[in-house]
């Protein structure tokens, strides 16, 4: 079974689930906001994405970010600010049995996750 990380409630995890569902590949969300975030998940992704690519600048979150913040992020204080606020994470992210992804791209999925 896949797991998918994200927010239930966001429009790029919704198209994720959907395109899961019908191509009939199971799967699991796991809600930052409500299941919170597995102690080494965002180093692990940030190992295979980097975590530039973990960080969501198109977001409400990052926009009211505190400006000094938003202008020294580094490996440790992004990973310090999104585990503090997981709605700045990019998603949806799959990380698991070698598959990699971050964001929905159907072209991706398709190539990742069918046979």
């Amino acid at each position: 079974m896949i797991k998918v990380y994200g927010i239930k409630n966001c429009d790029t995890v919704k198209k994720a689930l959907k395109w899961l569902t019908e191509n009939n590949i199971a799967h699991q969300l796991h809600d930052y906001r409500n299941d919170g975030l597995p102690a080494d998940f965002l180093s692990q992704a940030a190992e295979v994405f980097g975590w530039e690519a973990l960080v969501n600048k198109r977001s409400t979150t990052w926009r009211n970010l505190d400006q000094a913040v938003k202008n020294n992020l580094d490996f440790v204080t992004a990973l310090q600010v999104l585990t503090e606020q997981p709605t700045l994470i990019k998603r949806p992210i799959i990380l698991q049995d070698g598959i990699a992804l971050i964001g929905f791209n159907e072209e991706e999925y398709a190539k990742s996750l069918l046979p």
